[in-house]
């Protein structure tokens, strides 16, 4: 790494160098945004753009693997690389965020620097549902579980004293998952289940089911159970960190200040951050010409990034093109009553930068659209804002409730995404609730923040009082829920 060489590049000879490649449509692959080909100014601040939209995941992921690490880990909240933060409660009232109010959430980053780094899992017993999903530094998947445990009750039948033994035993056998960098050729232990990583980071999260307060004990005992064996720096070998991981030591990171999210960095700040966690967390095979969009413009992994003052109002252009890009729902999103999810690319994105980045920005830690989808909606069916001082009811056909094979669950939050902030009869309704069907088997479920009258109260889902955004959740869905033949129902003003 060349730490010491200081340096400034010309944007606009760079990019004049760069317009006699036009031609080649450096991020064609991307399936929601082609870049604009225009000439002059226009052409070099889409080039700006295209860099950013890019670069948004891997900055984004790094900024938030910083304020989760710290580096040391020395602030409340914070726990080292490669060791589990588990959340021991559900949510408080105005949590932002759009938290789940149905599932613990126990999170890690892990760094495969040092050598493998080993996850022990419990099983589940059984009635109890917990996912596992670890992603790399530029947000794709690269493992995911198929739930440890369907979410339906547990047998009527009493088992007998030799069987209850032989399914207590298998609830406490481990899956063990073992991180490695992508093309590690060391010993692993027997029976682990090896997931090649391409990036030095990796983001882990494993959720496990609550069924409310009082259950939230028996739920903590799977995250008790929960363990990561990971080397010390100082075992190290050439075979781990040399060849797998070029110019990159175990030491702590070098931190790049400058926001705490990346929409709040100027052009320095982004690119030099992104080049520094591009050393240890290289793009993917399948984008050198992103690589070389990058380079055209002086961003290479591990260099100095410095622009000419006279370039600065040509990048702050292409920044906020860009910043517009990562905030508009992609053309590829599932729309249909109102709802918006994603099914097909999410989680596993190739070179469809524009969706990665949309999703890194408003639902980090998204699957893939086996894992889970997540319509929302912050509008009724006449496309007027949802509001609290209204009612509304979402009429589900016979036999139309969400199609999951894990669960679902809805939960209304405020127009920035926080809870209600008061306590209330419920935070969400799921298909565990007893929902009144009608009498041809049909559902409607009550939206409103004054209580319906009280023969509706079981269908009754309390939202804030001002403009407030729904949310379903489906876990583990079935194929009609990720590919659109099955949407979730307008949503109707009485």
């Amino acid at each position: 790494m060349k730490n010491n060489r200081r340096w400034a590049v010309s944007l606009y000879a760079a990019l004049w160098v760069a317009a006699g490649l036009s031609s080649l449509a450096i991020l064609g692959g991307c399936a929601t945004q082609a870049p604009v080909v225009t000439s002059g100014d226009g052409w070099r601040k889409d080039q700006v753009a295209d860099a950013y939209v890019f670069g948004y995941p891997l900055v984004a992921s790094d900024i938030a693997r910083e304020k989760a690490t710290g580096g040391d880990a020395s602030k409340p909240g914070q726990a080292p690389v490669n060791t589990l933060r588990h959340a021991t409660a559900l949510p408080p009232v105005g949590a932002a965020g759009r938290p789940s109010v149905d599932t613990l959430e126990s999170t890690a980053w892990l760094d495969v620097s040092s050598g493998p780094v080993l996850v022990s899992l419990p099983n589940a017993p059984r009635g109890r549902y917990y996912d596992a999903r670890a992603f790399d530094a530029w947000t794709n998947v690269i493992f995911s579980s198929v739930p440890h445990a369907a979410d339906r009750p547990a047998p009527a039948k009493k088992l007998n004293a030799k069987a209850a033994r032989a399914a207590r035993l298998a609830a406490e056998q481990a899956n063990v998952l073992a991180f490695v960098p992508a093309g590690y050729t060391g010993t692993l232990p027997d029976g682990v289940t090896r997931v090649e990583t391409p990036t030095r980071y990796v983001w882990l999260s494993i959720r496990v089911r609550v069924n409310g307060q009082r259950d939230v004990r028996e739920a903590r005992k799977l995250q008790t159970a929960m363990s990561i064996d990971a080397p010390s720096a100082d075992k190290t070998s050439a075979t781990t960190a040399g060849s797998a991981w070029p110019n990159v030591t175990a030491s702590t990171p070098t931190v790049v200040t400058g926001g705490d999210k990346p929409d709040s960095l100027d052009a320095t700040a982004f690119f030099t951050r992104l080049a520094k966690a591009m050393q240890d967390n290289p793009p993917a095979p399948n984008d050198p010409h992103a690589v070389k969009l990058l380079a055209d413009l002086g961003v290479k992994a591990g260099e100095p990034v410095q622009f000419r003052p006279a370039d600065a109002d040509l990048l702050a252009t292409g920044l906020a093109d860009g910043r517009t890009r990562v905030d508009t729902v992609p053309s590829n999103a599932i729309s249909r009553n109102g709802w918006v999810w994603f099914g097909d690319g999410a989680g596993n994105y190739d070179t469809d930068y524009t969706l990665r980045a949309f999703l890194a920005r408003r639902q980090p830690g998204t699957g893939t659209k086996d894992d889970e989808v997540k319509p929302v909606a912050s509008s009724d069916s006449d496309g007027h804002a949802l509001n609290g001082a209204n009612e509304y009811v979402l009429h589900f056909a016979p036999n139309q409730l969400p199609p999951v094979r894990g669960f679902w669950t809805l939960t209304a939050y405020t127009k920035e995404g926080a809870l209600l902030d008061d306590k209330t009869l419920r935070l969400s309704l799921s298909d565990r609730d007893r929902l009144r069907k009608n009498r041809d088997g049909s559902i409607d479920i009550s939206v409103s923040a004054a209580a319906p009258a009280k023969a509706r109260m079981s269908n009754w889902l309390p939202v804030p009082d001002g403009d407030f955004q729904l949310m379903l959740r489906l876990y583990v869905p079935k194929p009609e829920a990720s590919d659109g033949t099955w949407a979730p129902p307008a949503i109707e003003r009485q």
